[in-house]
């Protein structure tokens, strides 16, 4: 388990290399990722395999078939 020096160390090398500005927006970019992965754990497997219905053929096209 890490202890609270180590969480330090990591926190300042990660402010070094990445800039205290950035920190935040990856913050927030790593809790999204972790939230949609939780969700799509606990979401149940299913897949949709309906098949799409066919677009009705254009009127113009089935006049000009039809001479």
């Amino acid at each position: 388990m890490l202890s609270t020096q180590d969480l330090m160390v990591i926190l300042a090398i990660a402010a070094v290399l990445f800039g205290a500005k950035r920190l935040p927006e990856m913050g927030k970019g790593i809790g999204e990722a972790i939230k949609n992965f939780k969700k799509g754990l606990s979401e149940p497997t299913e897949i949709d395999v309906t098949p799409k219905e066919e677009k009705p053929a254009n009127s113009e096209t089935e006049k000009k078939e039809d001479k």
